[in-house]
């Protein structure tokens, strides 16, 4: 792809130390519905591919065909979901944490290093590093953050086939002026956070 550097410099580097990297990123953290979803994708070289970054600059079609390439090329991953009830009783930094943990230690060794977006997932067992924006820096968490789009992204969208009211297929649960105004007249449905509020809210 021309004109776009592509991500991997950085994970290369940790391979001096380590046999696997691991990148972990969420996605749904700022929604007013639906989960939170973290992928960790574990990689054991890092692919040369321009069109493995951070899920957010790509279009659906990008993530869709970026997951098929990261597959063929032996990047392996797992995902996990946190509901809304435990994100209203913990909080979606902690439920986000959980998930970060629970993804990565089941693919993570003492050889392996992780690497997060941010958030600190605690003891792993193995070096952790946790620098913001580490999706725009890291091949494996842009590769993670792909991934855990799609995956959230489809859950969404099968939950507006159930009841298209709030339009999820559109807004993916992100507070956006459709969805906001779809709250107002029709209210919660048992798949939002009880403890967001849904004015002002950004996507």
């Amino acid at each position: 792809m021309a004109g776009i550097r592509a991500l991997g410099s950085l994970d290369r580097r940790l391979f001096r130390h380590a046999d696997a990297v691991i990148g972990v990123d969420e996605v749904g953290r700022g929604a007013l519905a639906g989960p939170v979803v973290v992928c960790a994708a574990r990689l054991t070289s890092v692919p040369r591919d321009a069109g493995i970054r951070d899920s957010k600059t790509l279009t659906p079609r990008q993530r869709e065909e970026a997951i098929a390439r990261l597959w063929d090329t032996g990047v392996r991953w797992v995902v996990c979901e946190i509901g809304v009830e435990l994100i209203d009783r913990i909080n979606i930094l902690e439920a986000t944490r959980r998930a970060m943990r629970a993804a990565a230690l089941s693919l993570a060794t003492p050889a392996s290093v992780v690497v997060t977006d941010w958030v600190d997932p605690g003891d792993l067992g193995c070096p952790v590093l946790s620098p913001v924006r580490a999706d725009g820096s890291y091949f494996s968490v842009a590769a993670a953050s792909i991934i855990a789009k799609v995956h959230r992204d489809r859950i969404m969208v099968d939950l507006a086939r159930r009841d298209p009211r709030w339009g999820w297929d559109r807004n993916k649960g992100y507070g956006t002026a459709d969805h906001c105004t779809a709250l107002d007249r029709w209210g919660r449905s048992p798949h939002h956070r009880l403890s967001f509020a849904w004015k002002r809210v950004l996507p």
